[in-house]
């Protein structure tokens, strides 16, 4: 995979990790409520459920690509429909959202088992997936090039979660975020209007 396309896909993992949402409220959860080991354990195991979600899309992808073009065309214009819809929710959320759960106290082990629970129960991240990795998949793709793919959506999502329950320790930081949220929602809003337009106009490979 040559290095601007990485860019491009670590780019847009990156965003995706960043969007506020449950993900986000799980870590700031569990950071508030175990301290900093206990929110890092959540990010972590969080990650290997993104990397489960990543590896199905990357297989799925492929043989729809290659058997299938137009039900990829309908599915993948789909996941631009959807990417658009958490645009418009984003800017529309304001101050409420992820940034202000009710913080308990919490294990690490109810960390790990919540990670993994909250990335594979949540369908939508396979929509954002779609979305995603059209724009890099094709059938020809060899299998290391797809492992870096599943790599990189799982290094990042966990690398992010890990800076939020580090950051986040500090209970200083929390009330500069939460007095901040409305620009947080405004910017990813924005950010993935911008990739659900890009989606439509055609891969990057």
């Amino acid at each position: 995979m040559p290095l601007t396309l990485w860019l491009s896909l670590a780019a847009i993992c990156a965003m995706g990790a960043m969007s506020p949402g449950p993900s986000l409220a799980l870590v700031l959860r569990h950071t508030l409520g175990g301290g900093r080991f206990t929110g890092v354990t959540a990010a972590v195991f969080h990650a290997f459920g993104v990397g489960f979600y990543a590896l199905l899309t990357v297989w799925g992808l492929g043989a729809i690509i290659a058997g299938f073009p137009l039900l990829f065309q309908l599915i993948t214009w789909f996941g631009a429909a959807y990417l658009a819809w958490l645009g418009v929710k984003a800017l529309r959320a304001g101050k409420a959202g992820a940034l202000e759960p009710n913080a308990i106290v919490t294990s690490r082990g109810q960390a790990a088992k919540e990670g993994v629970l909250v990335a594979l129960g949540n369908p939508k991240l396979i929509l954002f997936f779609v979305a995603l990795l059209s724009q890099f998949v094709t059938p020809e793709m060899s299998g290391l090039a797809k492992a870096i793919i599943v790599l990189t959506a799982m290094i990042i999502d966990g690398g992010w979660y890990v800076l939020v329950a580090v950051v986040l320790s500090h209970s200083q930081i929390l009330p500069w975020l939460q007095r901040r949220a409305h620009w947080i929602n405004r910017i990813t809003g924005v950010l993935l209007i911008a990739l659900a337009l890009r989606v439509v106009a055609g891969p990057l490979v």
